[in-house]
């Protein structure tokens, strides 16, 4: 067993609801508090001075912080495309320079510019990456990260990047959890419709991710340029009839995806940009999990997801960073949820829930995203006494230490 405190602040997360707006109100907060850690589990939370009394009497390994220190969960990113080859800094330049998405793929640019440079890309080149970008999201406090597939879209490609992800996971603290987008969008060489396309998908790569324990996670773009509700649907029937969970990108330039994805249940409908009032209630009266990703309205200079008016009409809001190359470069989610809490107005609590407890839940894991007995010992440490100037500083404050699964994997001062 391992003791460590004493925190000024920990803030469990838990005790609040899974949808609908919070107040900061109804945060709890515990203070001069220590945590007990049995194996990868939180034993006990406490306050500190009785519990290293207890410790020193029962020859348990105490981790005693000097200075003040404020403990969350470790973050939960929801929703990313780590796993890639290249760079589209190209496109990035040309947007900024006025130029529309239609003209940059017409130049080479676009999603398809991804694909062909992750083709061209090793597997072990796709490793290499993928750790890279993890270990930096590890030392920003993401302990817990969703990356699909997708830059493939065509069996045996789809298939190496998923073979990636897991190789990355197994060699990473962070816990990687895969998700098959191989209905990204339709791919330009495919001798066929899109129809055939996401058939032969469905035939052939669908169960090879089941027998591989690959993914349990499917993913569809639905957007005007990418595929439409009616297409789609055949899709997610053969999914959910071999027992996948489903997600949608859903919303992000014009609205059908998210009436897609409550139709079929989906676990999360991210983006959302485009939602109206009209989706907006729908969802609240779902069960499914909207996911804001603030780093594509950021990086396409566009509108962000309603998140404020999601919350008040009831619905269960998450925030992911979208870190992929060509709409959301940045990758760093704390910045994001923070800004995305400035322009929709949330409160700590609701950005602080987005990126943990509501964030597991939208990956449909139930042992994180909150500090307590038979939690995972999953933790983001800072340097301060009062955990309100994490988002204060709007990301530019980071952990000093991130522990995973009680194993202290991050200490800012030996790197």
């Amino acid at each position: 067993m391992k003791l460590i405190g004493p925190f000024k602040q920990i803030i469990p997360m838990t005790g609040l609801s899974l949808k609908g707006a919070i107040s900061d109100n109804q945060l709890e907060i515990i203070n001069d508090g220590g945590i007990l850690i049995e194996g990868e589990k939180i034993h006990a939370i406490g306050e500190f001075a009785k519990m290293i009394a207890n410790a020193k009497s029962n020859a348990i390994e105490i981790h005693q912080l000097s200075g003040d220190h404020t403990c969350l969960p470790g973050f939960v990113d929801a929703h990313t495309h780590i796993c890639f080859g290249g760079s589209r800094a190209n496109d990035y330049a040309m947007r900024n320079a006025g130029k529309t998405y239609l003209e940059i793929a017409k130049t080479g640019g676009g999603i398809w510019d991804t694909v062909t440079q992750t083709r061209k890309a090793t597997k072990g080149e796709l490793v290499k990456g993928i750790v890279k970008r993890a270990k930096r999201h590890l030392a920003n406090g993401v302990t817990t990260i969703e990356v699909k597939s997708g830059y493939g879209l065509s069996k045996s490609e789809e298939l190496k990047m998923l073979y990636a992800i897991k190789e990355a996971n197994e060699t990473l603290a962070t816990d990687l959890v895969a998700t098959c987008l191989a209905a990204h969008m339709f791919p330009k060489d495919y001798k066929g419709n899109p129809e055939e396309y996401l058939k032969e998908i469905a035939t052939n790569l669908l169960p090879i991710l089941k027998e591989e324990k690959l993914t349990n996670r499917i993913d569809a773009f639905i957007e005007e340029g990418a595929f439409t509700p009616k297409i789609i649907e055949p899709y997610f029937n053969k999914a959910q009839e071999l027992g996948f969970d489903i997600t949608v990108h859903a919303d992000q330039f014009s609205t059908g995806g998210s009436e897609v994805a409550i139709k079929h249940n989906a676990i999360s409908a991210d983006h959302l940009e485009a939602s109206t009032e009209k989706e907006i209630s729908l969802l609240a009266k779902s069960n499914v999990i909207a996911v804001a990703l603030p780093g594509a309205s950021l990086g396409l200079g566009c509108a962000f997801t309603p998140a404020r008016k999601i919350l008040d009409a009831g619905g269960a809001l998450a925030i992911a960073s979208d870190h992929n190359p060509g709409s959301a470069p940045m990758g760093d989610l704390l910045t994001q949820a923070a800004i995305l809490g400035t322009f929709q107005k949330l409160s700590n609590t609701e950005v602080l829930a987005g990126i943990t407890f509501r964030a597991a839940a939208a990956l449909k894991l139930s042992d994180r995203g909150q500090l307590g007995e038979g939690f995972l010992a999953d933790m983001s440490i800072f340097h301060t006494n009062d955990y309100k100037e994490i988002l204060y500083n709007q990301g530019n404050f980071k952990p000093c230490m991130v522990w995973k699964k009680g194993e202290l994997v991050y200490d800012k001062h030996k790197h």
